[in-house]
């Protein structure tokens, strides 16, 4: 079991940026004040439902107890499960592996 670790998807944009500001900030942090992370069986439902015809994707590996701003998990009503949140921008030391999806 991999539960030291939360996993998030993004796009090589959005990572490059992250890498040029020193910390990652994806866009539901100003919309909805969290980040959207998932486990690892987590993961393949979310590109299911979310990211079906994005071309170009990532998926950051995060441990945890590296993981400054505060890491809740939380419902998500919509589908009936418990996802970790990341509550801030994301401090770029606790992104421990970057794995092209497609």
């Amino acid at each position: 079991m991999d539960s030291g670790f939360v996993y998030h998807i993004t796009t090589p944009t959005q990572w490059a940026e992250a890498l040029a500001a020193g910390e990652y900030r994806a866009d539901t942090l100003a919309t909805e004040g969290f980040m959207h992370c998932s486990t690892l069986d987590q993961v393949e439902g979310v590109l299911g439902r979310y990211y079906a015809q994005a071309p170009s994707l990532l998926r950051l590996k995060i441990e945890r107890e590296k993981v400054v701003p505060p890491l809740v998990f939380e419902l998500a009503g919509s589908i009936d499960e418990v996802f970790p949140h990341i509550h801030g921008p994301l401090n770029l030391d606790a992104v421990v592996a970057v794995e092209t999806i497609r």
